[in-house]
């Protein structure tokens, strides 16, 4: 592909290197206060720069909002001490998708966020969506509740599901930063330790504590956890890991291939840019897997604001 700067399959040298320190942390909880907010500055900024300008813009005012909705929020309801211990005996995530209820907090974070969204200005699509999920009565929605925690989403309805999605990111990302991080444990490849979601992009960060390290983000909490370089994200592989990107490019984001899987994630080197998310910079760098597409490797993340991608 003449448009990345190494073949399929090729290892090309990392320009990061490790050190510092012997073990990175496991995990580092998301902040809810601050980590809407940022994100939708990102795509503030992104936007002027991308031909995907609409989209981040709506991106941006969504992500705002899941911001705003949480002041007076009621308190999420955790697993009980018990029940988070059980879990991490048996390396199982404290946060059980399966054992989801629609609590009081959820409730009021998704009526907020539906509510807060409908001045919001928007594609005809994107309103029609809205109106949709407000109409829905409770079996629909929580039937578009479980399609979100199980990564499945109806290519028929997916405008609507973006919605439910961002409401389920704003309560499991206040449900993560209630857990103690030290008491996480590493779960099977490609696993968030808190909720057992799969990440939507790697972070290489430049943090003091972990300089040149991994950190893989929860497409649904917004957990970091750290995960080995040169290592397949989704299948654990070492071997057949390659390296891809746009030919001409900052360099800050490239595709992780793996022989093993076929799959590819992408990383995002804060090196580069410090300011990347990765969600919001999964979306701007769309064009890296409009490349990926043609060639032998699937995208093996998921972020609810990329379906159809």
């Amino acid at each position: 592909m003449s448009e990345f700067s190494s073949g399929p399959g090729a290892i090309e040298p990392d320009p990061s290197v490790i050190g510092g320190i012997a073990q990175p942390a496991l995990a580092v909880l998301p902040d809810p206060s601050a980590l809407f907010a940022t994100r939708a500055q990102r795509f503030r900024d992104l936007a002027p720069h991308s031909e995907l300008r609409p989209y981040l813009l709506f991106l941006a005012d969504l992500v705002q909002i899941q911001h705003d909705i949480q002041a007076g929020l009621p308190e999420p309801l955790l697993p009980d001490v018990a029940a988070r211990k059980r879990a991490a005996e048996f390396a199982m995530p404290p946060l059980d998708r399966a054992q989801f209820s629609y609590d009081d907090a959820f409730g009021t974070t998704f009526d907020r966020l539906l509510r807060a969204m409908q001045p919001v200005e928007k594609p005809d699509a994107a309103a029609a969506a809205l109106d949709a999920v407000m109409r829905a009565p409770p079996m629909a929605r929580e039937a578009m509740i479980l399609n979100v925690l199980a990564d499945s989403i109806p290519v028929e309805a997916m405008a609507e599901h973006i919605y439910v999605a961002a409401a389920l990111q704003v309560h499991f990302a206040r449900l993560s930063a209630r857990l103690d991080a030290k008491a996480l444990v590493p779960l099977g490849d490609g696993m968030c330790p808190c909720c057992g979601g799969p990440p939507v992009a790697s972070l290489i960060v430049e943090w003091p504590s972990a300089p040149g390290a991994r950190y893989c983000a929860c497409s649904l909490c917004g957990t970091l956890w750290n995960q080995v370089r040169v290592r397949c994200v989704l299948c654990g592989s070492t071997k057949g890991i390659g390296l891809q990107e746009v030919e001409g490019a900052s360099g800050a984001a490239k595709a992780e291939t793996c022989d093993s899987c076929h799959g590819y994630t992408k990383l995002f080197y804060l090196s580069k840019d410090p300011a990347a998310d990765p969600v919001a910079d999964d979306v701007a760098w769309l064009g890296l897997d409009l490349l990926m597409r043609d060639g032998p490797y699937r995208r093996g993340t998921f972020n609810p604001f990329l379906l159809g991608y």
